[in-house]
């Protein structure tokens, strides 16, 4: 099996990617099982470079630093077979908290230290992971505009940006693509954002495209959970609201059973079927189950199904605990 391509961003001639990305988030932070087996982590990423899979995505702060290393090993010796997107602009502070910085000196601080834990000497997609309320994005936007011109970056991301943040730095330097969770799970990106984004010819990246996991039908519970995982504080992921929430796992299940595919496999569908402009990036640390998000690529929806995934109300519960995202 090898993906189909499609193209991020329509200014510039875009960004060719597969149809599908893999995010290296959970390899090294936030979820169960993070660092846990990297060799296996190793395996996952080189055989989605096999099957077709070209965009990786990484960020300084997971780990922070463990991921971009772990994605450097990787992919060493086949770096002209992939995409590299990763992120700045959050950092844990002294009091554990996290701070955002897009300063124009810190931008290129960053963008050196990526470039040397990945191991490579250029970025192909290089995100704002958190917008920074004490810089300008167009300061921000013209430093990384400079790293373009200096051949260090190829393209420029945003990371869960509101739509006149979007329009104000695009007007600075063409933006190729916005990163932001969308999926059965959480739909925020239609009402605004996306009409935004095909306005101006960017593309939609969809972290967390399977709900956090949840839209596996995998988790029942938390208890099964570290004690860390960022999904235990997780307001969806909470007594009533799971309770509540699994009957939007009942729904995609029924129609899983219909067309002989797995949950995961038919919540990418849908994804995939919202356009050639959204390309999601479920994340994995395993072999068997990258193939099975890969293979979602050739479960055919019909406008039925479609619209009928598409009715599933909103899930009980807000996205982050303090509605400031952190994880990607």
């Amino acid at each position: 099996m090898t993906l189909a391509t499609t193209i991020l961003g329509t200014v510039g001639g875009g960004l060719e990617v597969g149809r599908l990305g893999l995010g290296c988030m959970g390899m090294s932070a936030f979820y169960t099982g993070r660092g846990a087996d990297d060799d296996e982590a190793v395996r996952t990423i080189r055989r989605a470079i096999d099957l077709g899979v070209t965009l990786f995505d990484t960020a300084e702060m997971y780990g922070p630093h463990a991921n971009e290393e772990l994605l450097g090993r990787a992919i060493a010796g086949r770096r002209d077979e992939v995409t590299i997107a990763t992120k700045f602009g959050v950092y844990p502070a002294a009091d554990g908290e996290r701070s955002t910085d897009g300063s124009p000196a810190r931008v290129r601080a960053a963008l050196e230290g990526s470039l040397q834990r990945l191991g490579t000497d250029h970025v192909d997609l290089y995100y704002q992971h958190r917008m920074d309320p004490g810089t300008p994005i167009e300061d921000t936007m013209g430093a990384l505009a400079e790293l373009v011109a200096a051949g260090k970056i190829l393209h420029i991301g945003l990371s869960e940006a509101g739509t006149a943040t979007i329009r104000r730095a695009h007007a600075v330097h063409p933006v190729t693509a916005l990163q932001s969770e969308y999926s059965l799970w959480t739909r925020d990106p239609e009402v605004e954002v996306l009409p935004v984004l095909r306005e101006l010819g960017i593309g939609l990246v969809p972290y967390s495209p399977l709900g956090r996991g949840f839209l596996t039908g995998a988790i029942r519970s938390v208890e099964a959970l570290d004690p860390s995982d960022f999904r235990r504080s997780n307001p969806r992921f909470a007594g009533e609201n799971l309770e509540h929430n699994i009957r939007i796992v009942e729904h995609v299940d029924r129609v899983a059973a219909e067309v002989g595919a797995t949950p995961a496999q038919v919540s990418l569908a849908w994804l995939l079927a919202q356009g050639d402009d959204v390309v999601p990036i479920p994340g994995t640390k395993r072999v068997d189950r990258l193939e099975e998000n890969v293979a979602a690529v050739d479960v055919l929806l019909t406008p039925e199904q479609l619209a009928d995934l598409g009715s599933i109300q909103a899930p009980a519960g807000d996205r982050y605990a303090d509605m400031t995202p952190i994880g990607r």
